[in-house]
């Protein structure tokens, strides 16, 4: 069972996709701002992390690109997810080291296939 690490701070976002994720067999851990998404990546190695941009006390940019640097975390898939949807934003989550991009409202069935594609190609890897 893929460990999905969810990274959001809206108490409805993330209820509604770790409810989904469960649903569809992935194991799901949350945190709450980037900091905590950072320590909780180091030591709980999930396979994926779905990363909201906009976050309390380290956003999501700055610990997309710190989770990159540290030798542990820099190959676990990140999905950048934001309600930024303004040109140049998807390129700048690639920059940051986003593996993907996604805008809110999240669209349940498109993040799904955006989970499983990077799943696949980091099972290969």
């Amino acid at each position: 069972m893929p460990k999905i690490l969810l990274v959001e701070d809206n108490e409805m976002n993330r209820d509604m996709l770790s409810r989904r994720l469960m649903r569809r067999g992935f194991e799901v851990i949350v945190a709450t701002d980037g900091e905590l998404g950072v320590k909780i990546a180091e030591t709980q190695l999930p396979d994926l992390i779905v990363m909201d941009m906009s976050l309390p006390v380290l956003d999501g940019w700055e610990a997309t690109k710190r989770l990159k640097q540290i030798t542990a975390t820099q190959n676990i898939p990140i999905i950048g997810c934001s309600a930024h949807a303004m040109v140049g934003d998807r390129e700048r989550g690639l920059e940051a080291g986003c593996d993907d991009y996604d805008t809110k409202p999240i669209e349940f069935a498109r993040l799904l296939g955006k989970i499983e594609n990077l799943l696949k190609i980091y099972a290969r890897t």
